[in-house]
């Protein structure tokens, strides 16, 4: 797959296109994804996928805070995976965000050469998102552009999304929102300084920062995780919350046991991978008790990783 930038000024092929956010790369994008290769095989055109380095909410909505499932950089390393001949990143500028659906159309065939338009089964796009699919059809004849209904991935009477998938971790439940996914929702970051606690209780933890304060941090409580340090991988005990039983500070942090590891991580990178929610965050009577469930929170983590 090959990057175009709006400035990059290179001339396309005609192309067999959709467009979306694509957060998060998860199973449902790579449904639409193959049926737009196979729209494009069909008619000798090539795949592109459009989409937006910055969300539109976020030029139409001054502090809006997303809540990515990927940020930039990991969701061109997921994009990079997919079989499509091109990924046009084009920038959601409030001038864009004024175009009617059939200008934006026009633009997309006269700048891109997209001669087939691949349009999700939710998508809206345009001025204000009034107009639907038989508009788009309608545009397309008068362009010169097909317009084609992609069909969305539905398991259980439900429709994979990146909404569910955003759902499902703020509920804590990383298998589902994994299965939704089609690989482990992480976390990559940096280790930086904590309050040394963990040392203290015989559980050394390192605190993750992470490295994109846009992405979404699951539901607070324990979880069974996959750390990765350096090219190893160990199971580890991760916490999100604010350690009510130690009492020492309400801002949130992100920490993880990594269980068989001995080292100092301090300013390392460090992925974690969710696996499964443990338990919510409690406040204990008091620190022995902590240890002992800490060592329960382990036994369990060790009995499902390994």
């Amino acid at each position: 797959m090959k990057f175009i930038t709006a400035e990059s000024g290179l001339p396309l092929p005609p192309c067999a296109a959709t467009i979306g956010c694509f957060d998060g790369v998860h199973r449902g994008h790579r449904y639409l994804i193959d049926q737009v290769r196979r729209e494009a095989l069909a008619r000798g055109l090539h795949s592109a996928l459009i989409t937006f380095p910055v969300h539109p909410r976020q030029v139409m909505q001054s502090g809006y805070c997303p809540q990515w499932l990927t940020c930039l950089p990991q969701k061109k390393e997921l994009l990079q995976q997919e079989d499509a001949d091109y990924c046009i990143l084009l920038p959601f500028t409030h001038e864009l965000s004024l175009l009617s659906a059939r200008r934006f159309m026009e633009l997309l065939h006269t700048r891109f050469n997209v001669q087939a338009l691949v349009i999700g089964y939710d998508h809206r796009f345009g001025h204000n998102r009034s107009e639907g699919f038989a508009d788009y059809c309608r545009y397309g004849k008068e362009l010169g552009i097909e317009v084609v209904h992609a069909r969305a991935l539905v398991e259980d009477g439900v429709s994979i999304s990146s909404s569910l998938i955003r759902t499902l971790l703020k509920q804590g439940d990383a298998v589902r929102a994994n299965r939704c996914l089609g690989y482990r929702y992480y976390l990559d970051g940096k280790v930086v300084s904590g309050y040394q606690v963990g040392r203290k209780l015989g559980f050394p933890t390192a605190n993750l920062q992470p490295s994109c304060p846009d992405k979404l941090v699951p539901r607070e409580g324990v979880y069974a995780v996959y750390a990765y340090v350096g090219d190893n991988r160990y199971p580890g005990m991760l916490n999100i919350g604010r350690r009510p039983t130690v009492d020492n500070g309400t801002e949130r942090s992100i920490e993880v046991h990594i269980i068989g590891f001995e080292g100092n991580l301090y300013q390392h990178a460090l992925r974690v991978e969710f696996m499964q929610y443990i338990r919510e965050e409690q406040k204990f009577e008091g620190i022995e008790a902590l240890i002992a469930q800490l060592q329960q929170d382990k036994a369990t983590i060790i009995r499902l990783l390994g």
